[in-house]
C-alpha cells in the first residue's frame, strides 16, 4: 500500500493538523486492560482494544515488500476470524469519515484532538473490541494508536532477520502500560518456524508470541482495488475456525481452548486417538500442555498440528520403547536409578531433534517437579526434547535431569501436577479439555487393625486356602505418598467449571504396554468419538465455540458485516453530554456539525471500505 497525498493529509488532520510521513506498512492494534503474569490475555476482561504495531527493519527484502504494502490484510483476516458483531476496525481514513475535520476550519488543533479522542472513546464504549491499524513508522496516527491500545501486536515475517526497528525501540520506551505480543507470519508452503528465540531475545519486553501460517494472498502482489475485491469475496465465506488467524482472535479475546494431556505411561497412547476424535468433531485447539507421556504427545501435536503425522511419529517412538536390547544396554548400578537415561534420551532426541519450545506452531507448556527447590516448574521455552524428557523421568527408573539454565534437578511432573488444567487456565484458556490416563489406586484395602505382622502376610500369600488380603507393600506406600499432592489437585480440576474432563477406559493396560499402541489408540478414539457426540447433542461443544461474553459463533451471513460502527449514537450526542461540563463555546462549535457526517463506516487503509 503506497499512501497518497490525501491519505497523508488524513493522518495529519487526525493528529492535530500536523502532516504525517507516508507509511509503508500497517499492523493491527488491540485494546485490552493490561494483564501481567500471564502468557496471553486472560478470559476475565469485558472490553478489549488492540493496536498492531508494524515490524519494520532498517533493510527489508523484496519478499517482504508485498506484505508491507498491504497494511489492512492482517486487520481484515483478524476481524473476519473474530466475532464481527463486537469488532470495530479503525484506520485513519475511517476515523476521518466518522469525525471529519476539514483543514479549512479556523479551529485550533487542540479541538481536533478533543474531537478525535471523544469519538474513539465512544467507539470503545460501544464495541468490546477495537482494532487500531497503525503505520510502520512513528507517524502521529501511530502515536495515537499506541496511546489508545491496551495490547500492541508486533507483527513480523518469520523468514526475515529479527532486527529491531526504530518504532519498536519507541514502543519499549513509551508504551509501558500496554501489553505487547509478538506475532510472526509464515508462508503456508514455507519451512517450519525457527530461531524464534532470537526474536524474543531482542524483544524482552514482549510478554508472549504466536506463529501464524498465512494464506498466499497475504503475500500477494495484487493492486489495492484487486485486493479489496478479493477480501470482499473472502469475507462472504464463513471463517475457518482451525486457521491460525482464528486462533489469534480467540487468544486475544480470551476465548482460547486448551488441550491438556495427563501422564500415565503407555496408557497415554489413547490420547492420540482422542486427538483424532477431537479433530473430527471440529473443535480447534489454541494451547497444549502436558505432563509425562502427555508432555510427549502434546509436543508432537503442537509441532505437527496433524493427527496422521502425530500418530506416525508416536507409533515409531512407542515401538522403540519395546526393545529389550536397548533397555539392557542402558542398565547401570542402581544408586540413583536403574537406567542411566542415555538410551531414553536418544529416543526422545530422535523425535524432536533440536526443536525449541518457542518454535512450535501451537503454544505449548510442560510440567516438571523441581526437587532442588521443591516446587512445580512450568516450561514454556527452551529445548523441547530436554524438558519433555524431564517431565517423563520416573523416580527409580530414570535419573533426574539437570536443568541447563540453573542446574536444578527435574523429575516427572506427575508427582506434583499430573493433569495441569489449572496451569492452562492461568495462561488464558477459557475452556480446558483435560484427558486423564493415570492409574487408579485401589481403595478397598484390608483393615488389619493397629498392628501388622509381615509373617502373617507371608502366610496369607503362600497358603492357597487362606483368604486373600489387600495390603500395600513399601514401594506402593512410597508411590502413593509421592502422588498425594497430585491426587488432590486432580479432584479440584475435575470439579472446576472451566474443565471438560475425559478419561478413556484404559485401566486394563499397564504403564509399559507400548507394544499395544494400536489397540490403546483405538480405545481412545472410540471413547473420544462417543464423548464428543454426547457433548455435541448436549450443547457443550457449542458453548466452547461461543464468545465468552455470550455472543454466539459467527454465521456466514454475518461475515460481511465484520466492520461496524456506532449504531444510533453520533458524535453530536456525545457533545451534548460533554457540553454540561465544557465551555459553551466549544459545545456550540460541535453542535453545528451535521450528524450525517458521522456515517456508520469503519474501514481499513487506502480509503476503500471492504464489505
Amino acid at each position: 500500500y503506497e499512501p497518497s497525498a490525501g491519505s497523508t493529509a488524513v493522518r495529519g488532520k487526525l493528529c492535530g493538523g500536523r502532516p504525517a510521513p507516508a507509511a509503508a506498512a500497517g499492523l493491527p492494534a488491540l485494546r485490552r486492560p493490561a494483564q501481567r503474569g500471564a502468557a496471553f490475555p486472560t478470559p476475565s476482561t469485558p472490553q478489549l482494544s488492540f493496536c498492531p504495531s508494524p515490524w519494520r527493519p532498517a533493510r527489508c527484502s523484496d519478499a517482504a515488500a508485498p506484505w508491507l504494502r498491504r497494511p489492512g490484510q492482517v486487520c481484515r483476516l483478524l476481524a473476519a476470524a473474530a466475532w464481527p458483531s463486537v469488532v470495530l476496525s479503525v484506520g485513519p481514513s475511517s476515523a476521518l469519515k466518522c469525525a471529519p475535520m476539514p483543514a479549512s476550519w479556523p479551529v485550533p488543533s487542540s479541538l481536533h484532538e478533543y474531537r478525535l479522542s471523544s469519538w474513539l472513546g465512544q467507539q470503545e464504549d460501544v464495541h468490546r473490541i477495537v482494532l487500531y491499524q497503525a503505520d510502520s513508522t512513528l507517524t502521529p496516527w501511530t502515536q495515537r494508536c499506541i496511546r489508545q491500545a491496551d495490547c500492541i501486536l508486533v507483527v513480523g515475517l518469520g523468514e526475515q532477520e529479527p532486527t529491531v526497528g526504530e518504532l519498536e525501540r519507541t514502543l519499549e520506551r513509551s508504551a509501558v502500560r500496554a501489553q505487547k505480543q509478538l506475532v510472526l507470519l509464515h508462508r503456508e508452503d514455507g519451512p517450519a518456524p525457527a530461531r524464534t528465540v532470537d526474536w524474543l531475545n531482542m524483544r524482552s519486553w514482549c510478554s508472549g508470541h504466536l506463529h501464524l501460517c498465512c494464506p498466499r494472498r497475504v503475500f500477494s502482489r495484487r493492486s489495492l482495488p484487486k485486493l479489496v475485491e478479493l477480501y470482499e469475496r473472502v469475507c462472504q465465506r464463513p471463517p475457518d475456525r482451525h486457521s491460525d488467524f482464528s486462533r489469534l482472535a480467540r487468544v486475544l479475546t480470551g476465548n482460547a481452548i486448551a488441550l491438556v494431556l495427563g501422564g500415565g505411561g503407555a496408557r497415554g497412547c489413547a490420547q492420540v486417538g482422542i486427538v483424532r476424535a477431537l479433530a473430527e468433531s471440529g473443535v480447534p485447539v489454541d494451547m497444549v500442555g502436558g505432563t509425562s507421556i502427555g508432555a510427549f504427545m502434546g509436543a508432537l501435536y503442537s509441532e505437527e498440528r496433524s493427527y496422521s503425522r502425530m500418530r506416525a511419529r508416536a507409533k515409531q517412538w512407542a515401538e522403540g520403547m519395546t526393545s529389550m536390547l536397548k533397555a539392557m544396554l542402558d542398565l547401570t548400578y542402581p544408586i540413583t536409578s536403574v537406567f542411566s537415561g542415555a538410551g531414553f534420551n536418544s529416543g526422545i532426541y530422535s523425535v524432536f531433534k533440536d526443536r525449541q519450545i518457542e518454535d512450535l506452531w501451537v503454544p505449548y507448556f510442560t510440567i516438571t517437579t523441581d526437587i532442588t527447590a521443591s516446587a512445580m516448574r512450568v516450561h514454556t521455552d527452551g529445548s523441547l526434547w530436554r524438558y519433555v524428557r524431564a517431565s517423563m523421568s520416573l523416580s527409580g527408573y530414570m535419573p533426574p535431569l539437570c536443568d541447563p539454565k540453573d542446574g536444578h534437578l527435574l523429575m516427572d511432573g506427575g508427582y506434583i501436577n499430573n493433569l495441569p488444567a489449572d496451569v492452562a487456565r492461568s495462561m488464558g484458556a477459557k475452556v480446558v479439555i483435560a484427558i486423564d490416563v493415570g492409574s487408579r489406586d485401589e481403595t478397598d484395602l484390608t483393615n488389619y487393625g493397629d498392628v501388622l505382622s509381615g509373617w502373617w502376610l507371608l502366610w496369607k500369600r503362600w497358603n492357597p486356602l487362606a483368604k486373600k488380603v489387600k495390603v500395600l507393600n513399601m514401594a506402593e506406600i512410597q508411590t502413593r505418598l509421592a502422588y498425594v499432592c497430585c491426587v488432590r489437585q486432580l479432584e479440584m480440576v475435575k470439579n472446576s467449571d472451566y474443565c471438560e474432563y475425559l478419561r478413556p477406559p484404559i485401566d486394563s493396560y499397564g504403564t509399559l504396554d507400548f507394544g499395544k499402541f494400536n489397540e490403546i489408540c483405538e480405545v481412545g478414539y472410540q471413547h473420544g468419538r462417543m464423548m464428543f457426540d454426547i457433548w455435541g447433542r448436549s450443547g457443550v461443544l457449542e458453548k466452547m465455540l461461543q464468545d465468552r461474553q455470550g455472543t454466539s459463533k459467527m454465521k456466514a451471513s454475518d461475515v460481511s458485516a465484520w466492520v461496524l460502527t456506532c449504531p444510533n449514537a453520533s458524535f453530536t450526542d456525545l457533545a451534548e453530554i460533554v457540553s454540561r461540563i465544557e465551555p459553551a463555546k466549544v459545545a456550540a462549535v460541535d453542535g453545528e456539525l451535521d450528524p450525517g457526517m458521522y456515517s456508520h463506516t469503519a474501514e481499513g487503509t487506502g480509503g476503500s471500505t471492504p464489505s
